[in-house]
C-alpha cells in the first residue's frame, strides 16, 4: 500500500515518547493509574502523530480558524468522505462511493445508531466474543440479546463455528456484528472465513455491522478485506464502520465513518436516526484525518515496522520466561490476548498484576464474563517500557509462587 506524499519513512526512534513526556499528556492511558504504575491497558499507542497530521492541525490554530467549516466550496464532511473513499481504494483495492459515507464522532456511536436502526428491544444480535467491551454494553443498555459467537482456539489461532452458531440464533435474530481484524484475539480473516459469513447472514437475512477499524494494523500476509468488498450481495446488508483513530493515534479528535453499502441502506439509517441526532463532525478531526489518510503512510510504514518488533520482541520473552502464558501473537492490531491460567494465580489476572506487578492491563473479565484468567497488553510503546512490563510480570509471579 502506497500513498505519494514525496517524504521519506520516518525513523521511529524521534517518534516515541519517554514515560516522562507521556505522563505529562492528559489522557486516559497515562493518567488512570498512580504513577508507579504502567499502563498497558486503552487501545493508545506511545508515539508522537504523523508530521502531516500535527500540521493541518497548526494550520487551523494558527489562522485562529474555528468556524462553520467548509473544504473546497462544500462541506468539510465532503472532504473527508471523499479522502475515505481514496484511502480504500489506494489501500485495499476496493472502490468506496464517497455518497455512501456518513461522517460521525464516535464509532461506538455509530454502533448504537445502526443496532436501533435494524433492530427492536428483545432482538438477537450475534456478537464475537470476546469482544471490544462497549459491544456489548450497547446490547444491554438498548435490550437486545447478546447471541455469542466464540472465537475458540485451534491449531495455533482463534476461529469461529459458524455451524454452531445455527443452533443458538432464532427467527427474532436481526444482527451479526462482525470486528475484523478482530479485537482482542488480533484475527484477520480470510475470505473463506467472510465468505462463511455472508452466506450465514444472507441464509438469516441478517445484517452485518463490519468494525474495521484495525483494518490498516497488519503483519502478516494475510490482506485484509473491507466486507463490502466481497461482493454486491455483501454490500447490499452491510454497514461498515472505521476511523484513523487506531492506526493514526488520534482518538481524541472524534472523527470518524460510517459506509453504507447501498443507497437504500443510508436512507434506511436516515428514516430511523436524524442527522441533527448524532451532530457534526469537529473540522479539526476532519482536517487531522485527511491529511493521515492523504500524507501520512510514510509515519504509518514506520510505526508497522516498530510494532512488528515491539510484537515478536514481547511474545518472545513472554515464551521464554513465562512458559506457562498461554498467547497466540496477533495478525493485526497492537493488542496481545493472553492466557493466564497456568501461571498460579487466584482471582482476577487483571486485578494481581496491577495490584502485585504495578502493571495496567485491560482484564479479561471486562472483554468477557468468567474470562478473569486472561489479560489483554497493548504493546504499542518502546521496548525499553515493555521490558520492563515483562521484569515486573516475573518478578511478580515469583513472589507469589514463595
Amino acid at each position: 500500500m502506497t500513498v505519494n506524499t514525496g517524504n521519506e519513512a520516518p525513523d521511529m526512534a524521534a517518534f516515541l515518547l519517554s514515560p516522562e513526556e507521556l505522563r505529562q499528556r492528559r489522557n486516559t492511558k497515562w493518567n488512570q493509574f498512580p504513577p508507579d504504575v504502567i499502563p498497558s491497558f486503552i487501545a493508545d499507542m506511545d508515539f508522537r502523530v504523523a508530521p502531516p497530521v500535527q500540521a493541518a492541525i497548526l494550520q487551523s490554530v494558527e489562522r485562529e480558524d474555528y468556524g462553520y467549516q467548509m473544504r473546497d466550496g462544500a462541506k468539510a464532511d465532503r472532504m473527508l468522505a471523499g479522502a475515505f473513499a481514496a484511502r480504500m481504494e489506494e489501500a485495499f483495492g476496493w472502490k468506496a462511493s464517497a455518497d455512501l459515507v456518513l461522517p460521525v464522532s464516535d464509532l461506538v456511536q455509530a454502533t448504537y445508531a445502526a443496532i436501533l436502526t435494524w433492530s427492536g428491544p428483545g432482538d438477537g444480535v450475534i456478537l464475537q466474543v470476546p469482544n471490544y467491551p462497549p459491544f456489548r454494553e450497547t446490547l444491554q443498555t438498548t435490550g437486545r440479546r447478546l447471541i455469542p459467537l466464540h472465537m475458540d482456539e485451534r491449531d495455533g489461532t482463534y476461529v469461529f463455528d459458524l455451524d454452531r452458531l445455527e443452533t443458538q440464533i432464532d427467527a427474532n435474530t436481526r444482527i451479526f456484528v462482525l470486528c475484523n481484524p478482530q479485537n482482542p484475539t488480533g484475527r484477520v480473516f480470510s475470505r473463506d472465513e467472510l465468505e462463511a459469513v455472508l452466506a450465514f447472514a444472507e441464509k438469516h437475512d441478517l445484517l452485518v455491522i463490519s468494525d474495521e477499524i484495525h483494518a490498516e494494523l497488519i503483519y502478516g500476509d494475510r490482506p485484509h478485506i473491507p466486507f463490502p468488498a466481497l461482493s454486491p450481495a455483501a454490500a447490499a446488508r452491510c454497514v461498515l464502520l472505521n476511523s484513523a483513530t487506531k492506526s493514526f493515534n488520534i482518538p481524541g479528535l472524534r472523527c470518524a465513518v460510517m459506509y453504507f453499502g447501498t443507497p437504500e441502506l443510508k436512507a434506511a439509517y436516515q428514516a430511523r436516526i436524524p442527522l441533527r441526532l448524532t451532530g457534526s463532525v469537529n473540522s479539526l478531526g476532519i482536517d487531522a484525518t485527511v491529511a493521515a489518510w492523504t500524507q501520512g503512510q510514510p509515519w504509518l510504514d514506520a510505526v508497522l515496522a516498530h510494532l512488528r518488533t515491539a510484537r515478536d520482541h514481547l511474545c518472545g520473552r513472554l515464551a521464554s520466561e513465562l512458559p506457562g502464558l498461554r498467547f497466540h501473537p496477533p495478525e493485526a492490531t497492537y493488542l496481545l490476548w493472553m492466557d493466564c491460567s497456568d501461571l498460579g494465580i487466584q482471582g482476577s489476572a487483571g486485578d494481581f498484576f496491577l495490584d502485585r506487578a504495578g502493571v495496567g492491563f485491560s482484564r479479561g473479565e471486562d472483554f468477557l464474563p468468567g474470562a478473569e484468567s486472561r489479560v489483554r497488553c497493548n504493546f504499542a510503546t518502546s521496548l525499553p517500557i515493555l521490558d520492563e512490563i515483562v521484569d515486573r510480570m516475573v518478578a511478580a509471579l515469583r513472589s507469589n509462587a514463595r
